[in-house]
Order: structure tokens, then C-alpha cells, then sequence
């Protein structure tokens, strides 16, 4: 008696061995160009900005007014601005910035904030429910940047005045200004970024909450922090990485706007804000124009990769 062995089928060929949900999620994504293109983007650019103390070929700050305004050259990749700095070590460093900000309102404001209010919301119901929504609802009703603005130029002058008291006599009194800069950018910006976070993660609660494990663990006895942490949170997982795409990108513009305006991250500390406005203006494009394309074709690619892994981020989790 023979055995015919059936070939297996070219599909079932290319499922990763490893079948978690983590793995599911990452073999799917590794097969859209378009996100690994846009990771390696973001990679590199906040790569460069992590490294910054050791790949600049000049500190931020290093003025030399005789080779003010040079084009791109060998010595100066991307260039000089008015006082002579390097606009390649800048750029790093103000890459820097941008993912120091970034990660802080991604950290406090996303996944502290907006998915604890989010988890107890949804889960809770009832008062608690009516209560982060109606302030979220006010938040959402304000105008998102001229509000940022207002409240960044408000807190500014308190944040700096609370840190150089409180850093008076230590070795931290020289950097007051720029620790005062970066907190208060990231106090303004955690205010705003939990909303969105919250209601998503409210709206995916309210589904689990009716689940049979959840009525189970609960049945137990289960309490309240271990119902949504143990239970709910792992069930949530995907849309976490969902939001950490989208609240980068959304944290990264609000902060070079913010400085754009002149009320973010202040002067020394360096910023794609402040580089593109002291190279905006037609008559400096015309002459030195590397000013405002160097910054501006930074930040653009840096954003417009955001936008794209999180549409495959997205669509990833949708057929999922």
C-alpha cells in the first residue's frame, strides 16, 4: 500500500512558525513596504538624535561668525546658519528634542493617563464614566494649538521660576532653563494628548466588560485593579501600539509649532521649530535656502513617516 504525501500549499509555507499574538502582529507589518520604509526613516532620524553627543561633528551651540551662512560643504554637511553653527550637529540635536518631548507625553499623558482614565471609564461606567468624559468633551471643545499656546506661555514663567528655586545651590542651577523649557512643553501637551487616548480605549472596554472571562473574574471575586490590569489591559494590547505611532507624530508637530510660535523649547536648547523660523522668509530662501529645506525636509519626512506606519499599523490591526 502507497502514501501519497500532499505538498503543503505555498500560503502555509509563509506562516512565521511562531504563532503569538506579537509575532502575528510583526509578520504582518514586516510585508508593507511602505511601514518598514517609514521605520527606518524614524529609526534614523531619532537614532541620530539619541547619538547626537557622539556622531556631531560640533556641539549645538558652537558659534564661529566667520563661516556664517555657508552652503553645504565637506566640512559642513548641511551648512551653516547666521552665527556660524553647524546645521548638521543642530539638526541632531534638535531631533533630540523632539524625542525627549515625545516620549515624556507619549509615556505620561497616553499610556499613564489616557489609558488608566480610559480602562476605569469604560470599565466602571455610571458616574466615573460621565465624569472623564464631560472633561474630555470640554478639552476636545477648545482649540488645540492656539489653547497649547496659551497654556504653554502661562505656565513658562512659573515652571522657570519653581526650577531655579528648586535647583538653587546644586549642580543642576545651569541647565534651569532648559529643563524648565522641556517641562513645559510637556505639561501643556500631556493636558491635551489623554483625550483620545482615553476614548478609544473606553470604547473597547465597554465591549470586554460584558465578556464571559470578565463576568468570571469578577464572579471570584476579582477587584477593580486586578479586573483591569490582569483581564482587560492584555486585551487592549494591539491598540496600545496603535497609539504610540499616532501620538509621536501628533506630539512631534505640536512641539515644533510650539516653538515655531516662539512659546516651546526657548533658546539655546535647539528645535525644528526655532531652525525654521530663523530660515523661513522668502528673501532668506532665495539666498541661503538650505536654512528652511535642511529643517523642513527633516520634520516633513519624520511626520509624513509617522503617518504612514500608523495607516499600517492600522490596517494591520483591522485584519487582524
Amino acid at each position: 500500500m502507497t502514501t501519497t504525501v500532499t505538498p503543503a500549499s505555498p500560503a502555509a509555507a509563509t506562516l512565521p512558525r511562531q504563532r503569538g499574538p506579537v509575532a502575528q502582529f510583526w509578520y504582518r507589518l514586516r510585508r508593507k513596504k511602505l511601514a518598514m520604509i517609514s521605520l527606518v526613516v524614524i529609526a534614523v532620524i531619532y537614532g541620530g538624535g539619541i547619538t547626537a553627543p557622539v556622531v556631531a561633528p560640533y556641539t549645538y551651540n558652537e558659534q564661529n561668525l566667520e563661516n556664517a551662512l555657508q552652503p553645504m560643504s565637506s566640512e559642513h554637511w548641511f551648512g551653516t546658519d547666521r552665527l556660524g553653527r553647524d546645521m548638521f550637529s543642530r539638526t541632531l540635536y534638535s531631533a533630540r528634542t523632539t524625542l525627549v518631548v515625545s516620549v515624556a507625553v507619549l509615556v505620561s499623558g497616553s499610556l499613564i493617563i489616557g489609558n488608566g482614565l480610559g480602562l476605569l471609564a469604560g470599565y466602571r461606567g455610571g458616574w466615573v464614566d460621565n465624569a472623564v468624559m464631560r472633561v474630555g468633551e470640554v478639552l476636545s471643545a477648545l482649540p488645540g494649538l492656539p489653547m497649547l499656546i496659551l497654556v504653554n506661555a502661562a505656565l513658562g514663567p512659573r515652571v522657570l521660576e519653581f526650577v531655579q528655586w528648586a535647583q538653587q545651590g546644586t549642580p543642576l542651577a545651569g541647565v534651569a532653563r532648559d529643563f524648565a523649557s522641556y517641562m513645559t512643553v510637556f505639561m501643556a501637551l500631556s493636558l491635551f494628548f489623554w483625550v483620545g487616548t482615553a476614548r478609544l480605549i473606553r470604547s473597547q472596554v465597554l465591549q470586554l466588560r460584558e465578556r464571559d472571562f470578565v463576568t468570571a473574574a469578577r464572579a471570584l471575586g476579582g477587584s477593580t485593579s486586578h479586573i483591569l490590569w490582569k483581564h482587560l489591559l492584555p486585551n487592549i494590547a494591539f491598540l496600545v501600539v496603535l497609539q504610540i505611532s499616532g501620538t509621536l507624530g501628533g506630539v512631534a508637530g505640536s512641539e515644533i509649532a510650539l516653538t515655531w510660535f516662539g512659546v516651546g523649547v526657548q533658546p539655546p536648547t535647539p528645535s525644528f521649530g526655532a531652525m525654521i523660523y530663523e530660515g523661513s522668509g522668502a528673501r532668506n530662501f532665495q539666498t541661503h535656502p538650505h536654512l528652511l529645506l535642511v529643517p523642513g525636509l527633516t520634520v516633513s519626512a519624520l511626520l509624513f513617516a509617522f503617518v504612514l506606519l500608523g495607516d499600517a499599523i492600522n490596517d494591520v490591526i483591522r485584519d487582524r
